[in-house]
């Protein structure tokens, strides 16, 4: 997987969510763009192939970058 932004990520998450639930009420030809353009790059972005990797990958990358910030916070001596 590449070395994917955290903030990208959760930037695409955000959008995919919206446009999922959009999609959910009112699925018109539009938002069916929308959606596949996200998912693209979902996948790309998490070097996977499909929706359901690219968010579980996904969820890994926001996971590290946690981690990361928890383990940066050390308490002042």
């Amino acid at each position: 997987m590449r070395n994917a932004d955290p903030m990208f990520i959760r930037t695409l998450l955000s959008r995919y969510a919206d446009v999922q639930l959009r999609f959910s009420e009112r699925p018109t030809q539009e938002l069916r763009q929308q959606l596949d353009d996200v998912s693209y790059q979902l996948c790309v972005s998490t070097g996977t192939r499909t929706v359901r990797d690219a968010l579980m990958a996904a969820d890994g990358v926001l996971e590290r970058a946690a981690a990361a910030r928890s383990g940066d916070e050390s308490p002042a001596a």
